[in-house]
Protein backbone atom coordinates (compact mmCIF):
# COMPACT_ATOMS: atom_id res chain seq x y z
CA UNK A 1 0.00 0.00 0.00
CA UNK A 2 1.63 3.25 -0.97
CA UNK A 3 1.05 6.14 1.59
CA UNK A 4 1.01 10.08 0.86
CA UNK A 5 2.70 11.70 3.31
CA UNK A 6 1.45 14.87 2.84
CA UNK A 7 -1.98 13.28 3.71
CA UNK A 8 -2.91 11.90 7.05
CA UNK A 9 -3.24 8.27 6.58
CA UNK A 10 0.07 7.71 7.73
CA UNK A 11 -0.59 8.82 10.96
CA UNK A 12 -4.03 6.30 11.41
CA UNK A 13 -1.15 3.86 10.67
CA UNK A 14 1.22 5.00 13.28
CA UNK A 15 -1.12 5.35 15.91
CA UNK A 16 -3.00 2.63 15.48
CA UNK A 17 -3.86 0.77 18.43
CA UNK A 18 -2.13 3.70 20.55
CA UNK A 19 -3.79 6.51 22.64
CA UNK A 20 -4.98 9.11 20.43
CA UNK A 21 -6.12 11.65 22.88
CA UNK A 22 -1.95 11.75 23.74
CA UNK A 23 -1.18 14.90 22.19
CA UNK A 24 1.32 14.23 19.96
CA UNK A 25 -1.45 12.66 17.77
CA UNK A 26 -3.49 16.30 17.35
CA UNK A 27 -0.14 17.89 17.25
CA UNK A 28 0.67 15.68 14.05
CA UNK A 29 -2.50 15.69 12.52
CA UNK A 30 -2.85 19.75 12.49
CA UNK A 31 1.08 20.42 11.36
CA UNK A 32 -0.04 20.60 7.44
CA UNK A 33 -2.78 23.42 8.33
CA UNK A 34 -0.08 25.10 10.50
CA UNK A 35 2.31 25.10 7.76
CA UNK A 36 0.58 25.89 5.31
CA UNK A 37 -0.97 29.41 7.25
CA UNK A 38 2.84 30.17 8.75
CA UNK A 39 3.93 30.42 5.49
CA UNK A 40 0.75 32.41 3.95
CA UNK A 41 1.09 34.80 7.32
CA UNK A 42 5.36 35.15 6.69
CA UNK A 43 4.73 35.72 2.98
CA UNK A 44 2.44 38.66 3.93
CA UNK A 45 4.96 40.45 6.53
CA UNK A 46 7.71 39.71 3.94
CA UNK A 47 5.52 41.45 1.26
CA UNK A 48 4.32 44.05 3.54
CA UNK A 49 8.19 44.64 4.43
CA UNK A 50 9.61 45.07 0.91
CA UNK A 51 6.86 47.23 -0.25
CA UNK A 52 7.22 49.53 3.39
CA UNK A 53 9.89 52.16 1.52
CA UNK A 54 7.25 52.77 -1.60
CA UNK A 55 3.78 53.09 1.23
CA UNK A 56 5.89 55.70 3.18
CA UNK A 57 7.16 57.81 -0.06
CA UNK A 58 3.20 57.63 -1.43
CA UNK A 59 2.28 59.64 2.21
CA UNK A 60 2.44 63.22 2.06
CA UNK A 61 4.56 64.67 4.38
CA UNK A 62 2.82 67.23 7.11
CA UNK A 63 5.96 68.70 7.42
CA UNK A 64 6.09 70.97 4.57
CA UNK A 65 5.67 74.75 4.60
CA UNK A 66 2.28 75.27 4.69
CA UNK A 67 3.06 78.87 5.52
CA UNK A 68 1.01 82.18 3.10
CA UNK A 69 3.26 84.15 2.07
CA UNK A 70 1.86 88.37 3.79
CA UNK A 71 3.01 90.92 1.78
CA UNK A 72 4.56 93.38 4.48
CA UNK A 73 4.24 97.33 4.33
CA UNK A 74 7.15 99.09 4.91
CA UNK A 75 5.77 102.07 7.55
CA UNK A 76 8.31 105.11 7.49
CA UNK A 77 9.11 106.06 10.68
CA UNK A 78 10.06 109.95 11.57
CA UNK A 79 13.58 110.42 12.14
CA UNK A 80 14.80 110.17 15.27
CA UNK A 81 15.48 113.67 17.18
CA UNK A 82 18.98 113.78 18.58
CA UNK A 83 19.79 115.74 21.31
CA UNK A 84 22.00 118.60 20.77
CA UNK A 85 25.49 118.43 21.84
CA UNK A 86 26.71 120.53 24.67
CA UNK A 87 29.48 122.36 23.75
CA UNK A 88 30.92 122.40 27.33
CA UNK A 89 31.28 118.81 27.27
CA UNK A 90 35.28 117.63 27.14
CA UNK A 91 36.09 115.76 24.16
CA UNK A 92 36.22 111.62 24.45
CA UNK A 93 39.72 110.46 25.31
CA UNK A 94 41.74 109.05 22.59
CA UNK A 95 42.32 105.64 22.05
CA UNK A 96 44.97 103.49 23.87
CA UNK A 97 48.21 103.42 21.72
CA UNK A 98 49.31 100.29 20.27
CA UNK A 99 52.63 100.53 22.88
CA UNK A 100 52.65 101.26 26.66
CA UNK A 101 53.39 104.74 26.84
CA UNK A 102 55.63 105.76 30.21
CA UNK A 103 55.26 108.95 31.42
CA UNK A 104 58.24 111.38 31.36
CA UNK A 105 59.45 112.20 34.72
CA UNK A 106 61.59 115.95 34.35
CA UNK A 107 64.64 114.65 37.14
CA UNK A 108 65.29 117.31 39.46
CA UNK A 109 67.23 118.04 42.40
CA UNK A 110 65.09 117.54 45.48
CA UNK A 111 65.31 115.69 48.97
CA UNK A 112 64.19 112.04 49.22
CA UNK A 113 61.27 112.92 51.57
CA UNK A 114 60.00 115.37 48.71
CA UNK A 115 60.01 113.23 45.64
CA UNK A 116 56.05 112.10 44.90
CA UNK A 117 56.80 110.38 41.47
CA UNK A 118 58.98 107.94 40.98
CA UNK A 119 61.51 108.04 37.88
CA UNK A 120 61.06 105.68 35.15
CA UNK A 121 64.59 103.09 35.12
CA UNK A 122 66.20 102.08 31.55
CA UNK A 123 64.73 98.64 31.93
CA UNK A 124 61.22 99.87 32.20
CA UNK A 125 61.07 102.01 28.81
CA UNK A 126 62.56 99.11 26.80
CA UNK A 127 59.76 98.52 23.55
CA UNK A 128 57.73 101.10 25.45
CA UNK A 129 57.27 105.22 23.74
CA UNK A 130 57.83 108.13 26.17
CA UNK A 131 55.00 110.63 26.58
CA UNK A 132 53.46 113.11 29.02
CA UNK A 133 51.52 110.60 31.64
CA UNK A 134 51.75 106.29 31.41
CA UNK A 135 49.23 105.11 29.45
CA UNK A 136 48.68 100.96 29.17
CA UNK A 137 49.04 100.07 25.26
CA UNK A 138 46.08 98.07 23.83
CA UNK A 139 47.95 95.35 21.27
CA UNK A 140 44.95 95.30 19.30
CA UNK A 141 44.69 98.91 18.64
CA UNK A 142 45.03 99.91 15.07
CA UNK A 143 48.18 102.09 14.17
CA UNK A 144 47.42 105.42 13.15
CA UNK A 145 49.10 108.23 11.41
CA UNK A 146 48.41 111.99 12.67
CA UNK A 147 47.95 114.18 10.00
CA UNK A 148 50.22 116.39 8.35
CA UNK A 149 51.06 119.78 10.82
CA UNK A 150 49.71 118.25 14.16
CA UNK A 151 52.43 116.03 15.00
CA UNK A 152 55.52 116.18 15.92
CA UNK A 153 58.48 117.34 13.56
CA UNK A 154 59.88 114.36 11.62
CA UNK A 155 63.92 113.54 12.50
CA UNK A 156 65.43 113.18 8.88
CA UNK A 157 68.61 111.00 9.67
CA UNK A 158 71.49 112.40 7.85
CA UNK A 159 73.24 109.77 5.85
CA UNK A 160 76.84 109.36 6.71
CA UNK A 161 77.33 106.61 3.94
CA UNK A 162 80.78 106.05 2.76
CA UNK A 163 80.20 105.53 -1.42
CA UNK A 164 83.01 104.34 -3.88
CA UNK A 165 83.65 106.21 -6.31
CA UNK A 166 83.48 103.11 -8.66
CA UNK A 167 79.62 103.26 -8.13
CA UNK A 168 78.77 107.15 -7.96
CA UNK A 169 76.98 109.23 -9.80
CA UNK A 170 78.70 112.66 -9.85
CA UNK A 171 82.57 111.73 -8.32
CA UNK A 172 84.94 114.11 -5.97
CA UNK A 173 87.04 116.10 -7.86
CA UNK A 174 90.35 118.49 -7.20
CA UNK A 175 89.24 121.91 -8.65
CA UNK A 176 90.67 122.34 -11.96
CA UNK A 177 90.89 118.87 -12.38
CA UNK A 178 93.12 115.71 -10.95
CA UNK A 179 96.27 117.21 -13.43
CA UNK A 180 96.13 120.62 -11.46
CA UNK A 181 95.89 118.30 -8.08
CA UNK A 182 99.50 116.40 -9.07
CA UNK A 183 100.72 119.94 -9.82
CA UNK A 184 99.93 120.94 -6.36
CA UNK A 185 101.51 117.91 -5.06
CA UNK A 186 104.99 118.76 -7.04
CA UNK A 187 105.14 122.30 -5.93
CA UNK A 188 104.28 121.36 -2.32
CA UNK A 189 106.09 118.09 -1.90
CA UNK A 190 109.14 117.82 0.33
CA UNK A 191 110.97 114.79 -1.21
CA UNK A 192 113.48 113.07 1.28
CA UNK A 193 117.66 113.50 1.06
CA UNK A 194 117.98 110.30 -0.57
CA UNK A 195 119.79 109.93 -4.19
CA UNK A 196 118.33 108.41 -6.64
CA UNK A 197 114.92 107.65 -4.89
CA UNK A 198 112.37 106.99 -7.21
CA UNK A 199 108.29 105.01 -6.84
CA UNK A 200 104.86 105.88 -6.15
CA UNK A 201 102.94 106.03 -2.86
CA UNK A 202 99.59 104.94 -3.11
CA UNK A 203 97.11 107.27 -0.62
CA UNK A 204 92.97 106.67 -0.07
CA UNK A 205 91.18 109.30 1.62
CA UNK A 206 87.21 110.07 1.82
CA UNK A 207 85.91 113.52 0.17
CA UNK A 208 83.74 114.82 2.65
CA UNK A 209 80.06 117.02 2.03
CA UNK A 210 82.23 119.96 2.47
CA UNK A 211 84.73 118.80 0.23
CA UNK A 212 87.21 118.30 3.28
CA UNK A 213 89.96 114.93 3.44
CA UNK A 214 89.92 113.06 6.06
CA UNK A 215 90.90 109.78 6.67
CA UNK A 216 93.41 109.68 4.82
CA UNK A 217 95.78 106.20 4.52
CA UNK A 218 99.07 105.73 3.23
CA UNK A 219 98.77 102.17 1.40
CA UNK A 220 102.31 102.20 0.33
CA UNK A 221 105.14 103.91 -0.30
CA UNK A 222 109.31 103.65 -0.89
CA UNK A 223 110.03 104.46 2.93
CA UNK A 224 112.54 107.68 3.95
CA UNK A 225 108.82 109.33 5.58
CA UNK A 226 107.73 109.65 2.02
CA UNK A 227 104.35 108.08 3.48
CA UNK A 228 104.10 110.81 6.06
CA UNK A 229 105.02 113.94 3.39
CA UNK A 230 102.08 111.95 1.46
CA UNK A 231 99.42 112.56 4.43
CA UNK A 232 100.98 116.75 5.45
CA UNK A 233 100.51 117.48 1.92
CA UNK A 234 97.11 116.49 1.14
CA UNK A 235 96.41 117.85 4.28
CA UNK A 236 97.39 121.16 2.93
CA UNK A 237 95.20 120.66 -0.59
CA UNK A 238 92.27 123.21 -0.82
CA UNK A 239 88.45 121.97 -0.65
CA UNK A 240 87.44 119.34 -3.36
CA UNK A 241 84.23 119.53 -5.01
CA UNK A 242 82.19 116.21 -2.94
CA UNK A 243 80.85 113.22 -4.77
CA UNK A 244 76.97 113.38 -5.27
CA UNK A 245 74.37 110.92 -5.13
CA UNK A 246 70.68 110.99 -6.22
CA UNK A 247 71.03 114.92 -6.02
CA UNK A 248 72.99 114.87 -2.68
CA UNK A 249 76.29 115.57 -1.55
CA UNK A 250 77.80 112.29 0.00
CA UNK A 251 80.79 110.91 1.46
CA UNK A 252 82.64 109.36 -0.77
CA UNK A 253 86.74 107.31 -0.48
CA UNK A 254 89.38 108.27 -2.98
CA UNK A 255 92.23 106.35 -4.12
CA UNK A 256 95.36 107.40 -5.90
CA UNK A 257 98.91 106.86 -6.76
CA UNK A 258 101.65 109.57 -6.41
CA UNK A 259 104.28 109.21 -8.87
CA UNK A 260 108.36 110.50 -6.39
CA UNK A 261 111.68 110.97 -8.02
CA UNK A 262 114.18 113.01 -6.55
CA UNK A 263 116.33 115.06 -8.64
CA UNK A 264 120.07 113.92 -9.88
Amino acid sequence: MKLDLLKNQWLEIVFEGRNKKYGAYDLRRSITKNTVKSFIIGTIVFALLVSLPTIMRMIPDSSEDTTIDTKITAVKMPPKKEKPKDPNLPPPPPPAPKVDQVKFVKPVVAKAEDVVEEIAEVKDLKDKNIGKEAIKGNPDAELTIEPVGTGTAAVVEEDNTVYNTAGIEVKPEYPGGIEKFYAFVAKNYQMPDEEGLKGKVYVTFVVEKDGSLTDIKVLRDIGYGTGKEAIRVLKATPRWSPGEQNGKKVRCTYSLPISLQSAE
